[in-house]
């Protein structure tokens, strides 16, 4: 009898108000999610504060799912420097915490993810969020952020197997 691969892999999509997060546990050919959504914080929050409400949610995920690694998308380009910056330090908290715990952290590409999930890199967020549905056997469409994650953990578990040819970036 031989031995069946067994890997969790953490995504996160990060956002300053709504972090998406999926946990998907892959064994051999099958891929389940075991929990995703998304951490929330209001307008009236204080930007600080919402980097300390992301690092210990995402702490608590990798306490109880003992993650083998974690996926995140990669910078992108956009247009608001503020967005930017703001964007980077919510990839940074996620990050410290990855570490903190001695965790791989990969960084995807927004096309990538998209190619991994659909075969298609342009594919735009109802095609993703059905084709997570599908790959991970859930109920209903996850929510745009926890969709976004979920992807992610996905497209990780691809690039493991094989499936994408360039390697991802690891930090």
């Amino acid at each position: 009898m031989t031995a069946v691969c067994k890997m969790i892999i953490l995504g996160i999509d990060a956002s300053l108000r709504s972090t998406g997060f999926g946990v998907v546990e892959v064994r051999g050919n099958q891929m389940s999610a075991l929990c995703h959504g998304r951490i929330q914080n209001p307008p009236s929050v204080l930007p600080s504060r919402c980097l300390v409400r992301i690092g210990d949610a995402v702490e608590v995920l990798v306490e109880d799912h003992q993650p083998d690694a974690v996926a995140i998308e990669g910078l992108v380009y956009v247009q608001n420097t503020r967005i930017a910056f703001t964007l980077g330090q919510v990839r940074g908290v996620v990050i410290a915490v990855a570490a903190r715990h001695n965790l791989p952290i990969y960084e995807y590409a927004p096309r990538k993810v998209k190619q991994a999930v659909t075969g298609l890199g342009g594919a735009g967020k109802t095609q993703v969020g059905n084709m997570v549905k599908a790959m991970l056997g859930l109920p209903e469409i996850p929510q745009a952020d926890a969709g976004d994650a979920l992807a992610l953990a996905i497209c990780h578990a691809h690039n493991c197997r094989g499936v994408q040819i360039k390697p991802p970036r690891q930090i």
